[in-house]
């Protein structure tokens, strides 16, 4: 995927998505339909991502990890 057009890209489909995330398209349907990356879809039932789910989605992944830290680290 262009960098350039990543960074002003605002609506992803799923082939994009996955790209961008760095995981595979069977991946990105599984947490679609699993509910762990919120999308929308078409009138033609195609999934569609907006940038800010997928940034959200990355920070989430993070975020538990951060908080164990911190708790170790206060105990």
């Amino acid at each position: 995927m262009n960098p350039q057009r990543t960074e002003r890209q605002l609506v992803f489909t799923s082939s994009q998505a996955a790209d961008y995330l760095g995981v595979s398209l069977a991946t990105i349907r599984r947490w679609a339909d699993a509910g762990y990356i919120s999308c929308y879809r078409t009138p033609g039932a195609q999934r569609r991502f907006s940038r800010l789910q997928l940034d959200e989605f990355l920070r989430s992944l993070s975020h538990p990890r951060d908080e164990l830290h911190a708790h170790h680290k206060a105990a």
